[in-house]
């Protein structure tokens, strides 16, 4: 087909707009548009809708005509400008193009070129005519939509699609939102989570950080097989005692005195959960049990604790390491075997209480050589307030940790067991992810007090687990291996598989195997530390916002120019501020709260006159 030849006077299309040919040359041409302005344009930039000659293009006002009776005549047939400009209006003219133009962008009942026109078939048109009507009311829904948002509400029924793109960004799964877009606010999770608490579609309480870390939330419901049938030692007639935090329901360790052995009993999780079993592969992709202030989600299906964890019956199966101390804390004479043992639960309070009674007094006496023995080897004891963070029935409390001897005692009994159980395992040759750390960095003078050790603490290199044995810098001890939470870690887990197996002449997980968990474990080990450490300050934050008369005290821990970290000891929560007048390191700042924002977790405080 031959291009139309343009001469001056004819009716174009320009970029959706009516045009009239002013002049015209060999490789431009001139347009005039509606508004009275000139544009030199190329040829192929225009479609010739009518010849002319056009004068006005103010005046392309059809004539009164019967579009809708020639689309029914055509229906289904193709046709051009022209034959429906005549058929629809009785005449081809400048203002019949144009209106037969205007019918071809509708597209309702005719789409096209002006040469070749396609007119629809009523079931076309009926389609359109629906999903037009339902563009319409996609758009008025989204008007009401923004319209309630803008008012700080939004209504259940309506606004659920819209919504769930909002908290599909707040909770990481998303990185895009259109609504934030439409309202002009950032498209991140801390603002989306911002919007859905102004408009209530989320609680205060909501904890969106499991979710958006990307742990996995659900409660592990992998089979468990019942306990087997297997010799173990008896050691019921041994006072054996868990000692943990009180309302605590997953005690995986206890300790006892037999003679000048001591005896370290571990819940025997792996005598229900064997190497890649299915409690065992699902353990593997959480790492560890969940630990939130408003619960736990466990590592091992529920069914483990029930059977399994330290002194909910009247007997308990264990796997027992056994070990004698010299005076000086060195670990001699391991023994490890399965056991049956009969344990007392005490909290820490209640454990202190009995620390000067015995047995825990000869307990304590055994083991507090075994600090020193540490501290010697270079061991770093960090002194910063500590708080448990519960939420039950609503209601959250925040309880300082006092710091008991009760707690150092279950601590060097627990490394303790930990060094045994890596002495065990090199001597016999058995591949573990061992617990290894390089010594802090090192750092000029400290300062005193609060400061000080919260200097030491970023100064901390992070444990690693690691198939070679090496020295734990922190804890002082030459080698160690995790191994007495096999119910809430995973790497003590796969430890208690490796143990268990060399016990019962099984085959072994080579070294291979080890570390493809250990990758496993330390893939997830960061984020559920972390995750923990948000909810702990998300509670905490919606514990000052629930108590707006709040006033406590700070400590200065660390300065940067007019910028000064406090440190909150009785909610063990830190925060920055701007802080007037002559303040230093270790400064006790008496605080009110000035500010809360929730989903940015940032407290704002100011100095109490």
């Amino acid at each position: 087909m031959t291009e139309p030849v343009l001469r001056p006077g004819n009716l174009v299309l320009y970029k959706g707009e009516p045009a009239r040919i002013a002049t015209v040359d060999r490789k431009k041409i001139t347009v005039e548009r509606p508004d009275g302005s000139s544009l030199s344009v190329r040829p192929k930039d225009v479609t010739l809708l009518h010849p002319g000659p056009v004068q006005n293009l103010n005046g392309l006002r059809p004539p009164a005509g019967e579009p809708l009776i020639a689309w029914e005549l055509l229906a289904g047939s193709r046709t051009t400008l022209s034959e429906l400009a005549e058929l629809a209006f009785d005449a081809y003219t400048p203002a019949t193009a144009w209106a037969v133009w205007q019918l071809l962008e509708d597209g309702l009942y005719f789409t096209g070129t002006p040469g070749a026109i396609v007119v629809h078939t009523p079931a076309e048109v009926e389609a359109e005519q629906q999903a037009r009507q339902a563009r319409a009311a996609a758009e008025a829904a989204w008007s009401d939509f923004l319209q309630r948002l803008a008012a700080g509400t939004f209504d259940p029924q309506a606004d659920g699609r819209f919504l769930q793109e909002v908290e599909a960004l707040a909770l990481g799964q998303h990185e895009q939102s259109q609504v934030m877009r439409a309202l002009g606010r950032a498209e991140t999770p801390e603002s989306a989570h911002a919007l859905l608490l102004e408009i209530g579609y989320w609680p205060p309480e909501f904890n969106p950080y499991p979710q958006r870390v990307g742990l996995v939330t659900t409660i592990p419901d992998s089979p468990l097989p019942p306990l087997p049938e297997e010799e173990r030692l008896d050691l019921t007639g041994l006072p054996a005692y868990a000692i943990d935090d009180a309302g605590s329901e997953d005690s995986d360790d206890a300790f006892s005195l037999d003679g000048e052995r001591l005896w370290v009993h571990v819940a025997d999780v792996a005598a229900l959960v064997p190497p890649d079993s299915p409690a065992d592969l699902e353990a593997r992709t959480r790492g560890a049990s969940l630990y939130l202030p408003e619960g736990i989600i466990p590592m091992l299906p529920p069914a483990a604790t029930g059977q399994l964890a330290l002194g909910l019956g009247d007997t308990s199966p264990a796997l027992s390491i056994g070990f004698c101390l010299d005076g000086e804390g060195a670990i001699a004479d391991v023994l490890i075997r399965p056991s049956r043992v009969r344990v007392t639960r005490l909290s820490y309070a209640a454990a202190e209480a009995q620390l000067d009674d015995e047995p825990l007094s000869r307990l304590w006496a055994l083991l507090r050589p075994r600090a020193e023995r540490r501290r010697a080897a270079g061991a770093i004891d960090i002194d910063l307030p500590e708080v448990k963070i519960r939420v039950r029935d609503g209601e959250i409390t925040i309880q300082p940790l006092p710091n008991l001897r009760s707690r150092q005692l279950v601590l060097e009994a627990m490394l303790a067991a930990g060094e045994a159980v890596a002495r065990f395992a090199v001597a016999q040759a058995i591949p573990l992810p061992f617990s290894t750390q390089e010594p802090p960095v090192p750092l000029e003078a400290l300062p005193n007090g609060l400061a000080g050790q919260f200097a030491l603490r970023r100064s901390f290199q992070r444990s690693q687990a690691s198939l070679t044995p090496g020295p734990h810098a922190g804890l002082g001890l030459p080698l160690y291996a995790q191994a007495t939470s096999p119910l809430r870690r995973y790497l003590d887990l796969v430890v208690h598989q490796q143990l268990r197996a060399q016990l019962r002449g099984e085959l072994l997980l080579d070294g291979q195997a080890i570390l493809a968990r250990i990758g496993a474990a330390e893939a997830v080990r960061g984020d559920v530390r972390y995750v923990e450490r948000l909810a702990n300050e998300h509670w905490t934050l919606l514990y000052l916002q629930r108590h707006p008369d709040w006033q406590g005290e700070a400590v200065v821990v660390e300065q940067y120019g007019q910028r000064s970290k406090l440190l909150i000891p009785e909610l063990a929560y830190e925060t920055q501020a701007y802080l007037r007048g002559s303040f230093t390191l270790n400064d006790v700042v008496p605080i009110r709260v000035t500010g809360i924002d929730l989903p940015r977790r940032r407290l704002s405080v100011a100095v109490r006159r």
